[in-house]
């Protein structure tokens, strides 16, 4: 099934140079990307159509991805309040279509050893148990929408090089010791014969948790059931401004305005800089590529050695992310382009595609079947916040996953969702809810918003520095 095929009668072209520092806003009623999942989800379910006048609502979620249907959920299934969404295009429109649909116990881009270097011991220990937490909200989540394909069994993390695997061995002595993981270190041989015949791969680590999921119909599942708890979802309705009156929040969109009690920004990776004060320049937008393959032959299967079907990243910094499909195809994605305008240039498909190409010499010349682009929000400090900026305003945020969010989105909106209703939790102590996202740094110590027009020629630098480290040092 093509995107055109499932598109309202609204619908406004995809455009693939959309960027988030640049535009105003991600669009009005823009078609989906042309992924995989988009492809194979089928027709989207119901919503509630465009905003069309003013109305009251308890609470309005801005954002339909992960994030914003989850809030959704669990302020109706678990507190009582029935919000009102509000998404710029079609919902998930964003990067929960876009993804490689890999549920992983982590959110952001902090390893376990690192937590302990940041906050210490004891802080490393209870965010590990919240991390476990939204791991098994998620888990429960999969289970209750079974229709997601889940493919369960772990995380395999390969050591690209030979010198990265001191690295994971300390990893894995971490997750075992202070942890209690059973992860445990693969040899080469052992990653070849039990689970996939990776080139690449010089070792590995495996961690027992980890689940890959059709990610669009997934969320389509949080989007039929939070329906019919009595939320309101309305697409094509972008937010043109917010401001606050007499406690109230008016929320400006193209069809009417929303008066809401409180407001949950769920926006990722196309969080527009103009949305609101909160949240301007406290992201970092950064492309990711993805690519699907036609399905392997028995052939090559048996060449690939593909006999898992669990997530797998390697060790680049601007890592891969890999897995096989329920129908023996290949996703696998990478680093993308800097910017929007750049992101069409076949040069960054073709990186990715050599990465395939490199990890399984036998798929040279395979057909792709599907192929996209999307925007991952990465925080300044590479952790993300659930967190309410203002505690005299009704106004949360929950973003900054750095490509964790498959998973930790489902836990982040349970929390925004209890912030948002008045409740109280020992886990709003941790760093990633009781601190607001950071502006840019400078070699991580001056912070500042005047950095933030820089950024760009920083991440061209980085992923100079990043390839040379990865590949040639």
């Amino acid at each position: 099934m093509k995107a055109e095929d499932i598109s309202p009668s609204y619908l406004t072209p995809y455009d693939p140079q959309y960027d988030p520092l640049v535009a105003a806003t991600p669009g009005h009623g823009t078609g989906y990307a042309p992924t995989y999942w988009v492809g194979t989800a089928g027709r989207p379910p119901e919503d509630d159509g465009p905003l069309c006048g003013d109305i009251d609502a308890d609470v309005a979620i801005v954002g339909s991805g992960f994030t914003g249907l989850s809030t959704a959920l669990f302020l109706a299934r678990e507190h009582g309040i029935r919000a009102v969404v509000l998404d710029a295009n079609q919902t998930a429109w964003g990067c929960t279509s876009r993804n490689g649909g890999q549920g992983q116990n982590a959110s952001g881009r902090l390893y376990r050893s690192q937590w302990i270097e940041r906050w210490g011991k004891d802080v490393a220990l209870r965010l590990d148990a919240e991390i476990r937490e939204g791991f098994q909200t998620f888990k429960d989540l999969v289970a209750e929408f079974p229709e997601c394909e889940p493919q369960p069994g772990g995380h395999l993390y390969i050591a690209h090089r030979d010198k990265k695997l001191d690295f994971l061995r300390n990893e894995t002595r971490i997750m075992r010791e202070v942890f209690g993981y059973d992860a445990r270190m693969l040899s080469p041989e052992e990653v070849r014969r039990d689970y996939v015949n990776d080139a690449d791969s010089h070792g590995a680590m495996h961690e027992p948790d980890g689940i890959g999921v059709h990610p669009l119909k997934l969320a389509f599942g949080y989007l039929r059931k939070a329906r019919q708890l009595g939320v309101k979802v309305h697409p094509a309705s972008p937010v043109l401004g917010v401001e606050t009156r007499n406690g109230v929040h008016h929320l400006r969109t193209p069809g009417g305005t929303v008066r809401a009690r409180a407001v949950g920004f769920a926006t990722g990776g196309y969080t527009s800089n103009g949305l609101h004060g909160s949240l301007r320049s406290k992201i970092m937008p950064i492309l990711s590529n993805s690519l699907v393959t036609r399905p392997l032959t028995e052939q090559e299967l048996e060449a690939t050695g593909f006999k898992t079907t669990q997530v797998i990243t390697d060790t680049r910094t601007l890592r891969f992310y890999y897995r096989r499909l329920p129908d023996n195809r290949v996703q696998i994605g990478s680093r993308s382009a800097v910017t929007g305008a750049d992101a069409p240039n076949p040069v960054h498909m073709a990186k990715l595609v050599d990465g395939l190409h490199r990890k399984f010499p036998a798929l040279k010349g395979i057909e792709v079947d599907y192929s996209w682009w999307g925007w991952v929000d990465v925080s300044h400090d590479m952790m993300p916040r659930v967190f309410q900026p203002d505690p005299q305003q009704s106004i949360f945020y929950a973003v900054g996953y750095g490509g964790n969010g498959v998973s930790f989105s489902a836990h982040a909106g349970r929390r925004m969702a209890e912030r948002i209703a008045g409740r109280r939790s020992k886990a709003f102590e941790l760093p990633i809810y009781n601190s607001e996202l950071e502006y840019p740094n400078l070699f991580n110590t001056v912070r500042s918003p005047a950095f933030a027009p820089f950024r760009r020629l920083g991440q061209r630098f980085l992923y100079h520095w990043y390839y040379l480290r990865d590949e040639k040092l």
